[in-house]
């Protein structure tokens, strides 16, 4: 049976430079981009030859604006693709050109190595091969050449991989190359380097090829002591998981029924593609919190760096208008946008992260205790954001007298202090579920916004009697503030996205 690597899956922090890098500077196809497969919210693209076939697939999983991974023990440290003999020095002058890190080129194994690395700081190398097609210019990289790998425990990490296909062809100081029928693994031994942690830049996992689920469960048994998860359908190819001594974790799946199995050669990779089992209603709300990209060529707006982690989603008929989502604890930046476009699907939503952390959720300022809350960090945050807010109308040319801010919860009771601390940045805003975060000194200027809170009757966390609060709160500060108490807990409902309809149709 044909043996080899099937794909190599990585994480990006930054989905447009990640698409500019390997389809834009590499000239690699995106054959497949799909959501809710291994998570229910993360968009995971597939790069490789036109037609998709095994050997040839890069994947990113995309974790926007996450922190730079350790690249350690039981890793993937490096990908090497298969380009033309003749073509490195053009490769460099292209690296050089665009100002992507380069390095050598070098020999190793006997062949020139030609090493870049991503925006994410994943290393790439561009392997002179006889067996890549073409000549005299750059082209695409032909397929995966190898991969290299980390391990402290070398010796049983190469007898491991043996199970997949690979022996041992030669050693070069402390890396031992091994060949399957199509590509090679490079095993570098390392001892006393730090173990791997995940992150932007570091590879998930290398995955073989089995033709066949025949073959997969059959290659399954013999891995019984190295404790293989179950078989799993992934709706283009069946896989499992296994791990060596060294912490090495492998994928093995099959080469069918392959990426085409949903849409046609000619038409790889055009759409987002969800697996079969996600409801249309479902797939229609991560069509909006996914993050959007625009291919090389293709036309796009700018991005503004600002003091907050923000995403936008564009529509493709826009009117002019903007709604700033601001989250609720643990949620992100993503988390209103279906609910911001069922209410108005031509604006533009601007979606922000918050900066403060509790227990691991994002929070929009600090609590002292239950309900009490650090004044001086609420301060901080307000004039931070309303500085982002400035920074946004300028720097993407926002419309001001368009823009609403929605927020819930946590996000809402920010919106109440802003709109207390920073008249002039909230004209019109929905709150769901708010209660009074602020206290002390609040500015002399009066608000001339109109605000709609919404309270749940049933709220445990923040009764109606908060909401009733800072309506009065708001109302002194000169708002025209409707406050509204429904059917409801602390979790939004369908009557919330009724409620907003109705007051933004009044």
């Amino acid at each position: 049976m044909t043996t080899g690597i099937h794909h190599v899956t990585s994480i990006t922090a930054d989905v447009q430079a990640n698409v500019d890098f390997y389809m834009g500077f590499l000239g690699l196809n995106l054959v497949k981009q799909t959501g809710g497969f291994e998570d229910a919210e993360q968009l995971h693209l597939f790069y490789g030859a036109p037609d998709g076939r095994p050997g040839t697939l890069v994947s990113f999983m995309v974790w926007e604006a996450t922190g730079r991974g350790r690249t350690g023990l039981g890793q993937v440290s490096e990908i090497a693709f298969a380009v033309p003999t003749d073509s490195l020095g053009e490769w460099m002058m292209r690296a050089i050109s665009a100002n992507i890190p380069a390095e050598g080129p070098i020999r190793e194994f006997g062949e020139p190595v030609l090493r870049l690395k991503d925006p994410d700081g994943l290393i790439i190398k561009l392997v002179a091969s006889e067996a890549a097609l073409g000549s005299g210019s750059v082209t695409a990289p032909c397929y995966i050449r190898g991969v290299t790998i980390l391990s402290d425990r070398a010796e049983e990490t190469n007898r491991f991989l043996g199970h997949f296909g690979y022996s041992v062809s030669r050693t070069e100081d402390s890396v031992t190359r091994l060949k399957s029928d199509t590509d090679v693994v490079d095993v570098h031994s390392v001892t006393g380097f730090v173990p791997s942690v995940k992150g932007a830049g570091v590879p998930d996992h290398v995955a073989f090829r089995a033709p066949d689920t025949q073959a997969l469960n059959a290659l399954r048994e013999t891995l019984k002591d190295h404790v293989p998860t179950m078989v799993r359908e992934l709706h283009y190819f069946s896989s499992f998981y296994v791990r060596d001594s060294s912490g090495l974790s492998i994928e093995c799946a099959t080469d069918l029924p392959g990426l085409t199995v949903n849409e046609p050669v000619e038409k790889l990779g055009q759409t987002l593609q969800f697996p079969p089992e996600v409801m249309f209603f479902i797939a229609d709300d991560l069509r909006i919190k996914l993050p959007q990209f625009s291919r090389p060529g293709e036309m796009r707006g700018p991005k503004r760096d600002l003091p907050f982690v923000h995403r936008f989603y564009w529509p493709e008929d826009p009117d002019g208008s903007t709604i700033v989502l601001l989250h609720g604890p643990s949620g992100d930046e993503a988390d209103l946008m279906p609910l911001a476009h069922r209410i108005n699907p031509r604006a533009a939503l601007l979606g922000v992260r918050a900066r403060a952390t509790e227990e691991g959720n994002l929070r929009w300022f600090r609590r002292e205790g239950e309900g009490t809350f650090d004044q001086k960090d609420i301060r901080a945050e307000a004039a931070a954001f309303n500085a982002f807010l400035a920074g946004a109308i300028r720097g993407y040319a926002l419309e001001a007298d368009k823009l609403m801010l929605l927020g819930y919860s946590n996000g809402a009771d920010m919106i109440g202090a802003l709109a207390c601390l920073y008249p002039d940045s909230v004209k019109q805003a929905v709150l769901l579920r708010p209660m009074p975060a602020l206290s002390g000194d609040i500015s002399a200027d009066k608000g001339e916004g109109r605000l709609l809170l919404l309270s749940g009757a049933d709220d445990n966390l923040v009764p109606p009697q908060g909401g009733e609060t800072l309506r009065n709160a708001l109302e002194g500060h000169g708002y025209r503030v409707d406050h509204q108490s429904i059917s409801a807990g602390h979790w939004m409902v369908d009557a919330d996205e009724a409620a907003i309809a109705a007051w933004l149709m009044a």
